[in-house]
């Protein structure tokens, strides 16, 4: 174990689902209430039935068994809802396994949500004191270490300021700049490298960089962002459904993910209740259907992309407008639409249709990310529905190639520019 920073094995984590408890109390009372009349439940989601459910349990991971040596940064990806971050929690003792054991070896630092702990009515200064403590920081440690702390969040001006006062940047480059400092031998991160501007996500990626290369610790991330994934971990796993399919080489697990990571279907069902929390739910899209007669949805260049989403309504919703964004298989994204002007919804099921110009757009496969939001009088978007790797598609040329190689988006870009026209002036005599 001399060696050994982190000993999983056999570990399994279930839930189950449709238990009361997830609510306001008030709520949950209806629910039960309704439960007992046999009505449906006033507080259930559009595209849920909880009645099914209830009662069945849910393996979030599944016999889950691996050893993270010291000084080693292991990279964990997987589709959402793979057990990503379920696994960190356990690593972070915020939850117990259902089954197997986890072993350590040495102190563990968690980042799992950025802020945690800071108030917004106290000043930048009290809240690296009172977040650094939730950290498991002393104050003998905090007070070493103040100055690093907002040198690297570069807020020397703000540190006397009432956080409420911070802008969101601000706000989550403080945070991270205090979890960043702690002195662990084991860091746990599930995506805090995506904060601030693009200058202070490459800070935090050295950071992390010189922890893991300079400093000897062992270092677990979470990303969706296979760059960062590349930049930093030497291993990597890859989850699937609550099981780990994957333990190994870090390009090889990307590639795995990849091939994963694309629905290619000409119906794609958006079942399922949604995580996260900025989803009001008032609006649920229930289908894309690709509009495409022969085949799965692969395109030639030029080909127009008809889509055809259905969705419904809980009720009337004013200003609506709809999103979708194109993402590679490696989380980038490669271009984004929405509609040129917002609409009434009402109440009920609706389809309409998208047409999506795929001109300009180079070969490979593309994830869709489809949004229904509304815009109120304040010009701020409220989202009502948000479905993560809706559907996907590839893009191909007519001969497959070009000037005869493949097309390679890491070098080459996701933009295919029109051709080059090239006049050549004969040379003098």
């Amino acid at each position: 174990m001399d060696e050994i920073a982190i000993r999983i094995e056999h570990v399994s984590k279930e839930y189950r689902l449709g238990a009361i408890g997830g609510g306001t109390l008030r709520g949950d009372l209806q629910s039960l209430m309704a439960r007992i009349k046999g009505r449906e439940d006033p507080n259930s989601k559009i595209g849920s039935d909880s009645s099914k459910r209830m009662g069945e349990r849910f393996l979030a991971l599944d016999d889950v068994s691996f050893e993270v040596k010291k000084g080693e940064a292991l990279g964990i990806i997987g589709h959402n809802g793979a057990g990503k971050s379920t696994l960190l929690k356990l690593l972070s003792r915020v939850t117990a396994p259902t089954k197997g054991t986890i072993s350590y070896n040495g102190r563990i630092a968690s980042m799992l949500e950025v802020g945690t702990g800071f108030h917004p009515e106290l000043t930048g200064r009290e809240n690296v004191y009172m977040n650094g403590a939730i950290l498991g920081m002393t104050k003998a440690e905090i007070d070493r270490k103040f100055d690093q702390i907002v040198e690297f969040a570069e807020m020397e001006k703000f540190i006397d300021t009432p956080v409420k006062r911070y802008s969101s940047g601000m706000y989550v480059k403080l945070a991270f700049a205090v979890a960043a400092h702690l002195d662990s031998e084991i860091m746990v991160m599930d995506e805090v490298l995506a904060v601030g501007d693009m200058k202070f996500q490459q800070k935090c990626l050295g950071k992390m960089d010189d922890a893991a290369n300079s400093e000897g610790r062992t270092v677990l991330y979470v990303s969706h962002n296979m760059n960062t994934i590349r930049q930093l971990c030497t291993r990597c796993i890859v989850l699937d459904h609550g099981k780990l399919i994957f333990d190994g080489d870090v390009e090889k697990a990307i590639e795995i993910y990849m091939e994963r990571n694309i629905r290619m279907s000409t119906v794609c069902r958006c079942m399922g209740e949604r995580a996260s929390k900025d989803i009001d739910c008032k609006a649920h899209i229930n289908e894309i259907v690709f509009d495409k007669k022969n085949g799965l949805p692969i395109y030639e260049d030029g080909e127009p992309i008809v889509l055809r989403v259905k969705y419904s309504a809980r009720e009337t919703i004013k200003n609506a407008a709809f999103r979708i964004a194109l993402h590679t298989p490696d989380g980038m994204v490669a271009g984004m639409a929405t509609t040129k002007r917002n609409l009434d919804i009402y109440k009920g099921e609706h389809e309409f249709t998208l047409i999506i110009r795929t001109d300009g757009l180079s070969p490979g496969k593309y994830n869709c990310f489809a949004v229904i939001y509304s815009v109120n009088d304040f010009g701020s978007n409220r989202v009502h529905d948000r479905v993560e790797n809706a559907c996907g598609f590839e893009k191909v040329l007519k001969n497959h190639e070009t000037n005869n190689m493949l097309w390679n988006h890491t070098t080459w870009g996701y933009a295919m520019l029109p051709e080059i026209s090239i006049a050549m002036s004969e040379r003098g005599q």
